[in-house]
């Protein structure tokens, strides 16, 4: 690549992560921002007094621990589970023969083209009679595994060389012995890859809280955040909680970055 072409391609990758940077900042600056501004004028600005006012005001509240607590119910149980149901199902598909498996797996790939939004009125009508609504279970349940999980760690599975398999078959051992020992330790990109993704994805996630819980001890922190700008319109404490949410999606992605991006890369060496 020419010199002019790197510089040009330097100069748009930087306006774009400007770009994304833009509404992180403006969640920084508008927790730091006095409640008066912030509920005013909630627009970009620098704060010309920062405070911690609404970073107080949001960590006094008696129910936002509750809401910590609720989120971390709800992403921890099912991150644990997809690590482990997507670490088998993906073994299984990547490296074993069965009949149908092909059609199987093409399959579970189809319903990933299915709206989730599409499914929720089922689910709810479902829940409700299982007496599911506003419990944890409504959440975790249809979490506890995840098909593009299991895609990533099949695609994983299959660059691994068939040899490593079979010459531990030669030594003895059985299939478990197989998966716990060389498989997983070997796959730990595309487990951690799982792990990051449901993590963010469960964390964050505000649709499926809001239709299922319907008392306010029961919100994860998305949903209790989003009550808290409709219920009062405090765009500086909806920004400083937004701020203490962010923190542990965060600290996941460094931690995990180094098998994250590996992860995906080498999830695609082999179709």
């Amino acid at each position: 690549m020419s010199l002019q072409k790197r510089i040009v391609l330097y100069i748009l990758l930087i306006a774009f992560a400007i770009i994304l940077f833009f509404p992180f900042a403006m969640m920084i600056l508008g927790s730091l921002q006095k409640v008066e501004r912030a509920t005013s004028d909630p627009l970009f600005w620098i704060p010309t007094d920062p405070t911690l006012y609404n970073f107080d005001r949001i960590l006094g509240r008696s129910e936002f621990l509750s809401w910590i607590k609720n989120s971390l119910v709800l992403t921890i149980i099912p991150v644990i589970s997809q690590i482990f149901l997507c670490g088998v199902l993906g073994y299984i598909f990547g490296k074993k023969k069965f009949a149908g498996q092909e059609i199987i797996f093409w399959t579970m790939m189809a319903v990933v083209m299915v709206p989730s939004q599409l499914l929720i009125i089922p689910k709810y009508i479902m829940f409700s009679k299982m007496g599911w609504i506003n419990t944890y279970a409504a959440i975790i349940v249809p979490e506890l595994w995840t098909i593009m999980g299991v895609f990533l760690v099949r695609q994983f599975m299959m660059s691994i060389p068939k040899e490593m398999e079979e010459a531990a078959y030669i030594d003895g051992a059985n299939d478990f012995t197989i998966f716990f020992r060389i498989m997983l330790p070997l796959a730990k990109p595309a487990i951690a890859t799982v792990g990051t993704f449901g993590f963010i994805a469960c964390w964050n996630d505000l649709f499926t809280p809001l239709i299922f819980m319907t008392s306010e001890s029961m919100y994860p922190i998305t949903v209790g955040l989003a009550s808290i700008l409709t219920k009062e319109g405090n765009f500086g404490i909806e920004m400083a909680g937004s701020a203490i949410s962010f923190i542990p999606t965060f600290l996941i992605f460094i931690f995990f970055q180094r098998y994250f991006t590996d992860g995906i890369a080498m999830s695609g060496i082999k179709s």
